[in-house]
């Protein structure tokens, strides 16, 4: 299966055309390439849509029905041509009006139902598969996510699940429709006069061949076009957000950034008016072309080879049959692109569908709640290695954490330790050994049931573009008001929020008010602490914070502990000399345990560590003092 990293390579967010963009003359390399590494069989596809079976007959009847009636007028304009006005029959004349007129109310009459029926079943299997692959994503590891770029999964689950509505709406119908007319049409046309449609077929194919390579002309320049905006866009986004602004000035890249958008906006200014002058000639051999085919028509039909017995009406008639035929005849030389691209969108989906689940729910899970449970962990055995890996990240970890304990685990960047964290909360899962909570395998244990025993605070915290109160109830959506002012009063951030204007519904995130480091890590504390955990995992929480407010998340740390089981990942030892044990890692391997006082006694990796973390804190005052 092709990995979503080889996949994002190719297909990105930008630079990529839209679904109004992609029925073009010429399949785009990036869906041939994309079927070519996840091809998707018709089967498959079909299967979406059979549910729908009555609906989608339903639509087909539709429009081989518009097709047959939409032949009639020809037929009509002939009888009103030769017969009904050269003899004035009234009768006759307002019959064949009224015909005309009622053929077109119900072919419009038609095609409402149809637009509608069509929509309806593209936007259910839009629906469909749009929240299965939410739901499946859900369930993806974490190391999916780690490769896969967040832009990617938003234009799978958007724009191209969006995309897929017009492969019902357009490109189905479309086919349908152009096959239709296009028999349709032919047949009419060699029932009024085979003469004729012989000559059409010789105009025919040099037209076509004409407006299919300027339409390619088009395409080409269309693509480097859709580059460079996506150049454009992509500078715009990564020099103008606060990060890049702030880059630049540090830098002194301003200069340097407005010569290189000078250079793509006057490349996009060229492209977009070859563009333009590409599509206006198109538009003028289309207009040579559909006045020529009607000319060459009234050249046959003046000469007496060719138009012998032939009728006013008749050569109205064809003429109008033969306007008719070139859009449909193009539409249907055009089917095999269009299913290309379609299949191209369904299979981008269907890649991240098929995704394997590796960390799923057990079949027959352990009966075990989170509010019986004591918080023991043990780790028996346990090994672990990332995929792609040469190198066990953990090996051979056998650690106990009693009901209650709080443990900590130090060790050097890349020793293992926020690895061994994720283990507890079931982000990963051992290669080798097991992990247990009370004694069950967390294995056999429903994913729900180990999120509800298990509390994590890492020190990238996330918030929501919501109200506080919202990212407070994402623990606990039945959380009351009075359960919200106490987490928060136990993370020590109670005053801080009651302060703010809007109080629990200040809007915060991305684009809402902004909280310092501290401020958010509280937050994140009080909304562990609504959850109310038996086993809890700090992920160096206060790693990322000044010493000021690192005391003041510490504080609520500590409260936040007692009496639960706490693994504590720590990176500045000075915060875990309390710990009951502490674990020092090195290299994936336990190598010392014990209290700070033993291990310090002992000396060791331990020991470095300590010294080390004193030597850059004395170095970091040396440096405050220089400056003052």
């Amino acid at each position: 299966m092709t990995t979503p990293t080889t996949a994002r390579t190719r297909t990105g967010m930008t630079g990529r055309p839209g679904p109004g963009q992609r029925a073009s003359l010429q399949v785009s390399a990036a869906d041939t390439a994309q079927l070519q590494d996840y091809p998707v069989g018709a089967r498959r596809v079909l299967g979406l849509f059979a549910p729908y079976r009555r609906p989608l007959l339903g639509v087909t009847s539709i429009i081989v029905i518009s097709a047959l009636l939409g032949l009639a007028g020809p037929f009509i304009l002939r009888a009103l041509i030769d017969t009904a006005i050269p003899q004035q029959n009234v009768r006759l004349l307002v019959l064949l009006v009224g015909a005309m007129l009622g053929i077109t109310a119900v072919t419009q009459l038609l095609g409402v139902v149809q637009t509608y029926v069509s929509t309806r079943i593209g936007q259910q299997v839009m629906h469909t598969l749009r929240t299965r692959l939410f739901t499946h994503l859900q369930r993806l590891p974490l190391g999916f996510f780690t490769r896969t770029r967040g832009g990617e999964l938003q234009s799978r689950i958007t724009n191209d699940v969006n995309a897929m509505q017009s492969v019902v709406t357009d490109t189905a119908t479309s086919i349908a429709t152009n096959v239709t007319t296009t028999v349709g049409v032919a047949v009419a046309m060699v029932a009024l006069s085979w003469r004729l449609s012989l000559i059409s077929l010789v105009i025919l194919p040099p037209a076509i061949y004409l407006t299919r390579r300027v339409a390619r002309l088009r395409r080409s320049i269309q693509t480097r076009a859709q580059r460079s905006l996506a150049d454009m866009q992509t500078q715009i986004e990564e020099s103008l957000s606060i990060s890049g602004v702030q880059l630049a000035k540090t830098l002194g890249s301003g200069p340097m950034l407005s010569r290189r958008f000078t250079q793509i906006s006057q490349e996009l200014t060229e492209q977009e008016l070859q563009s333009q002058m590409a599509g206006r000639w198109r538009m003028g051999s289309m207009a040579l072309i559909f006045s020529a085919i009607p000319a060459f028509i009234y050249l046959a039909a003046g000469l007496p080879a060719t138009g012998r017995g032939m009728t006013i009406g008749t050569l109205v008639a064809f003429t109008a049959l033969q306007t008719s035929l070139f859009r449909p005849v193009m539409g249907v030389l055009n089917v095999g692109i269009q299913v290309t691209t379609s299949m191209a969108l369904f299979s981008r989906v269907f890649e991240f569908l098929d995704a394997p689940v590796e960390i799923d729910d057990p079949v027959v899970p352990a009966a075990m709640h989170a509010s019986t449970l004591s918080g023991e962990v043990r780790f028996e055995g346990v090994g672990f290695r990332y995929p792609g890996s040469s190198e066990d990240a953990l090996q051979e970890i056998d650690l106990q954490l009693p009901a209650g304990a709080r443990v900590a685990v130090v060790g050097s960047t890349g020793s293992g330790k926020s690895t061994l964290a994720a283990l507890v909360s079931r982000l990963y899962d051992p290669s080798v050994g097991r992990v247990l909570i009370d004694g069950y395998d967390v294995r056999d244990l429903p994913l729900a049931a180990v999120a509800s025993a298990v509390g994590v605070v890492s020190q990238d915290t996330y918030l929501l573009h919501a109200s506080i109160a919202d990212n407070l109830r994402y623990a606990k959506p039945d959380a009351t008001d009075a359960d919200l002012v106490r987490a928060a009063r136990a993370a020590q951030v109670h005053e801080l929020i009651a302060a703010l204007p809007d109080g629990y519904d200040t809007v915060v995130g991305a684009r809402g008010y902004r909280f310092s480091g501290g401020e958010k890590q509280r937050i994140a504390l009080a909304r562990t602490i609504l959850r109310n955990p038996p086993i809890l995992v700090l992920d160096e929480a206060t790693s990322a914070l000044d010493n000021t407010t690192e005391r003041a998340v510490q504080e609520a740390l500590d409260e936040l502990s007692v009496g639960r089981t706490t693994l504590t990942i720590a990176h500045r030892l000075s915060t875990v000399r309390h710990a009951d044990q502490i674990v020092v890692l090195d290299h994936g391997r336990i190598v010392q345990r014990g209290r700070h006082e033993e291990l310090l006694a002992e000396g060791g990796r331990y020991a470095e560590l300590v010294r080390d973390a004193e030597a850059g804190e004395q170095a970091r005052d040396d440096l405050i003092d220089a400056a003052g």
